[in-house]
């Protein structure tokens, strides 16, 4: 197992890997204790049946640049593999603001070929590889210097038996002619916006049972708070003050360290100093902001008046849909989706795209009165109507 520990070492395997169709990925990170990931082990691999082919790669090690691979990655004649890529991307987008191009997820690749939800990597080295993982280095320190041979083996597995995967998965897509649903669902994981975390878009992670735009307003500046100094800080959100104590400042209104010092949620090191004071500037902030600058709930689905009838009936049109298809039906369309559609509202994402060919179009069919449900045996058929 060869580790590279200098960017020579690594621009060497890169423009071997150029030459290829394509190289796998994956990455072993830390995030318990920074609110950015820590970047610890990169592992790579180009064709081959072994070993032989693939490499560590150390950013830890001293003096060590990674443009070389961001070069690789920038390199659209090789298809950078990744399994469950979101938070890889997210390492290379806020350390280099770079997206491998062109991208494959063999987790989304499964989904669209009928693998199930969310397929983990251990299962599909299982079915399509025909061999199985030893997990037992999973949660080790990946930071900790020197890696045990056992760390080592474990994170090489990860892009040795993903070429296996890759190769069936490519031909799959490739004879049901589904590549482009795969590309389409890949849209939202190269796109900045998914990464970039906007500390006044926080609050809308925050679970609330109160909608009342007074009371959201608080919460929108203890949230933007709470983000901003977690991301200067590098430090996780939770550690600053976690959501069941900023519900209760919100509710509660401190105006002083005398007030904010009888709250029963908040960490003892958010009493004072700078959360504190950070702590009572925003409250003050929502207390006195303008009402037409309010954060205002969405209200869109509150008030739908679904067909109850017609949701079964596109619950019973989705799971024959996507059993012929062989397509998990959660990424079709989720339930509250079906009923989204049965109250009438067509911006959902089950009607456009590739999943309107599996499921939308005949959806809307079925909703327009054009089509019937029709029970054929074990299976159902759809029935046109004039």
């Amino acid at each position: 197992m060869k580790t590279l520990t200098t960017t020579a070492e690594l621009a060497a395997f890169c423009e071997a890997a150029a030459n290829h169709d394509y190289v796998t990925v994956d990455t072993e990170f830390l995030r318990e204790r920074t609110y950015y990931s820590k970047l610890c082990l990169i592992q790579l691999a180009m064709p081959g049946k072994d070993d032989s082919t693939a490499v560590l790669v150390d950013p830890l090690a001293e003096g060590i640049s990674l443009e070389p691979l961001y070069a690789l990655f920038r390199d659209t004649s090789v298809v950078k593999v990744f399994h469950a890529a979101r938070q890889d991307l997210e390492i290379f987008f806020v350390d280099a603001q770079v997206f491998p191009e062109p991208l494959f997820d063999t987790q989304v690749a499964a989904m669209v070929c009928g693998f199930g939800e969310q397929a983990g990597y251990e299962t599909l080295v299982r079915r399509i590889a025909k061999t199985s993982l030893d997990k037992t280095s999973r949660f080790t320190d990946w930071s900790r210097r020197p890696l045990t041979d056992a760390q080592k083996t474990y994170a090489l597995a990860d892009v040795t038996h993903l070429r296996v995967i890759y190769e069936f998965l490519a031909k799959k897509l490739e004879e049901t002619e589904r590549s482009r649903w795969v590309k389409e669902e890949l849209s939202v994981l190269t796109s900045s916006e998914t990464y970039v975390v906007h500390p006044r878009e926080a609050w809308r992670r925050v679970k609330t049972r109160t909608n009342s735009p007074k009371f959201l307003a608080v919460v929108r500046e203890l949230a933007a708070f709470r983000e901003s100094f977690a991301q200067e800080r590098n430090i996780p959100r939770n550690r600053v003050f976690k959501d069941d104590a900023l519900v209760e400042l919100a509710s509660n209104k401190p105006k002083n360290s005398e007030e904010l010092g009888r709250s029963r949620l908040l960490l003892r090191e958010a009493r004072r100093g700078d959360i504190a004071d950070g702590i009572l500037a925003a409250v003050k902030a929502g207390v006195t902001c303008d009402p037409a600058e309010m954060p205002q709930p969405d209200r869109s689905r509150d008030k739908m008046q679904v067909n109850p009838a017609l949701a079964d009936l596109l619950r019973v049109l989705l799971k024959a849909k996507t059993e012929s298809a062989g397509v998990a039906a959660k990424l079709i369309a989720p339930a509250a989706d079906l009923d989204a559609i049965a109250a009438g509202l067509r911006d959902v994402a089950a009607l456009h795209g590739w999943r309107k060919e599996v499921f939308g179009a005949d959806a809307l069919r079925l909703c327009e009165g054009k089509i019937a449900l029709a029970a054929d045996g074990s299976d159902v058929r759809i029935v046109a109507l004039d």
